[in-house]
């Protein structure tokens, strides 16, 4: 089964629980897994079985990391905030570099997270 985590930076929660719901069809035939709070909205608001891990500040995104390495994961949108990131919230760079070493797709940003949807359903 295809499998695909969601993680998205504070400021754009809003706009991945847009993007799941446009997508909920096709993200309901997915294994989803994603960071603490991003998941409990998914979960809260869009109605999908998500797999939390730990929130962001506490490791998540690791975990997530992780699964890459592991050759578990298909795919990870990622929205993150370029401007406003704060402090507590994951850091792209371990996950950009782990994608890139395993060759697994990372969207961090909605057009690029349209491009990984539509290519999975492929």
């Amino acid at each position: 089964m295809t499998r695909v985590a969601l993680i998205a930076h504070d400021e754009k929660k809003p706009d991945l629980i847009d993007f799941a719901r446009a997508h909920e069809d096709q993200l309901r035939a997915y294994d989803l897994i994603a960071t603490g709070t991003t998941g409990k909205r998914l979960i809260d608001e869009v109605g999908l079985e998500i797999e939390r891990k730990e929130s962001g500040p506490l490791g998540g995104d690791m975990m997530i990391g992780s699964e890459v390495a592991e050759g578990k994961l298909d795919g990870i949108v990622f929205l993150r905030d370029p401007l406003r990131a704060q402090p507590h919230e994951p850091d792209i760079s371990a996950l950009l570099r782990i994608c890139d070493v395993h060759d697994t797709a990372l969207a961090t940003n909605l057009a690029s997270a349209e491009f990984l949807i539509e290519g999975l359903a492929e």
